[in-house]
């Protein structure tokens, strides 16, 4: 498959167009700015939406250790922001009330460059944790990019990468019974990457119009659906952050319960899942991706399907096109009650391998025919665990030694 939506796991709508990724939807504008946070490179956008009729919708990690931006943006108007503003470089996260104060003055510059109130501005950082965000800098580079602001999200998408291999984005043009909308996202995550939501920023555009509870339906429901469903190293992040915005700018209106909004829908959840996994796939150093689905017992899915993602001698097996679904198995059965038989079945990309917690005998021609099967881009496993009404699934990424060298030096 070609062009953005290349994995196999995500259906893009018969509905959808793919433009230009750095393409804005009407109403909107963005920049990014060397403020010197990073060694080099962008590392200060901004985002923002002439229409002051847009609503918004916003999603914030679920760690009970945030950062100053997370603190400050909880506060803003997030059913009506009109702008966000992110660095890169710096997570400003532990820094106390300094923190909160730069985070906080980050917010009024945009305000005050944009005539807007602070409180409709959302504010997002990533980086390094327990460092300085340097406030003259960053305040500085928030105010070039307002002046800088223009039509196309190529600065902006780049101002946001930390570990990332290069920038996350994309654009659509969804044809709704009312007429064409444009729909935009730009992401970044690579690394502490968890199921509970990722490491992971994420600024969504479309130029529809929609009462704010409608975008703040389809964000939950969608993020749901992508993001909290991304492993990389079950680490959950500290700075994870989408904000949606709608401009209304097109002159469509996606009303609540109609096909529009059930098209809407499709595009976003399209959009967000082939982006979350394009941060799996960029795991620094990942190889493969892996899928999971586990059916079985409501209460049981969940931590088996996590416990499975997050193992690293299964992410290990992975990464070097290994076909030992005993991690597999291994994995899954911590996540069992203790006490009760694990009885399970297991396929891999398609091909049983284990019935009711018994592997099916497989000589040497049927191991090799099994290493090619592991050996793509992208691998599914299914697991059927006993009960029913229960399934899930995870993304995840391979183990790699480049993951291991990256992050045993991240700071130095």
């Amino acid at each position: 498959m070609s062009g953005f939506f290349r994995s196999r796991w995500v259906e893009p709508p018969a509905h959808a167009d793919e433009i230009e990724a750095t393409a804005l939807p009407r109403g909107f504008s963005a920049a990014g700015v060397a403020a010197g946070i990073k060694p080099e490179g962008l590392d200060v956008g901004v985002l923002a939406s002439e229409s002051p009729e847009t609503v918004s919708a916003a999603r914030f990690t679920t760690n009970a250790r945030v950062g100053a931006p997370v603190i400050v943006s909880r506060e803003a108007e997030l059913e009506r922001l009109r702008a966000v503003v992110v660095n890169s470089g710096c997570s400003n996260v532990g820094d106390g009330r300094r923190g909160l104060e730069t985070a906080a003055a980050m917010q009024a510059a945009a305000a005050e460059e944009l005539g807007v109130e602070p409180r409709r501005v959302g504010v997002a950082s990533t980086g390094l944790i327990g460092v300085e965000l340097p406030r003259e800098k960053v305040v500085a580079g928030v105010r070039a990019a307002c002046d800088e602001l223009g039509p196309d999200a190529t600065g902006f998408s780049e101002a946001i990468l930390t570990s990332d291999s290069g920038p996350k984005r994309a654009c659509l043009e969804l044809h709704l019974r009312g007429g064409a909308v444009r729909l935009a996202a730009q992401a970044k995550g690579a690394g502490m990457i968890s199921p509970r939501f990722a490491t992971l920023l994420c600024f969504v555009e479309t130029d529809a119009g929609m009462a704010p509870e409608t975008i703040d339906l389809l964000t939950g429901v969608c993020v749901k659906r992508s993001f909290d469903r991304i492993s990389v190293d079950g680490q959950l992040s500290t700075s994870d952050t989408v904000f949606a915005l709608a401009s209304g700018a097109s002159g469509v209106r996606v009303e609540p319960e109609s096909e529009d909004e059930l098209r809407l829908g499709e595009g976003l959840d399209a959009l967000l899942r082939q982006l979350a996994l394009d941060i799996v796939a960029d795991g620094e150093g990942a190889k493969r991706v892996g899928r999971v689905v586990v059916r079985g017992r409501p209460e049981a899915v969940e931590p088996v399907a996590r416990a499975i993602a997050n193992s690293p001698l299964v992410k290990a097996a992975l990464h070097g096109g290994d076909p030992n679904f005993g991690r597999i198995l291994q994995a899954a059965g911590q996540a069992w009650p203790q006490g009760e038989p694990f009885i399970a079945d297991l396929e891999i990309e398609g091909r049983q391998l284990v019935s009711a917690g018994d592997a099916i005998g497989l000589g040497d021609g049927d191991l090799r025919q099994l290493e090619e099967l592991v050996s793509g881009d992208e691998v599914e496993y299914e697991l059927t665990l006993p009960g029913d009404g229960g399934e899930t699934e995870v993304f995840f990424s391979d183990l790699s030694a480049a993951y291991v060298e990256f992050n045993a030096a991240y700071t130095t």
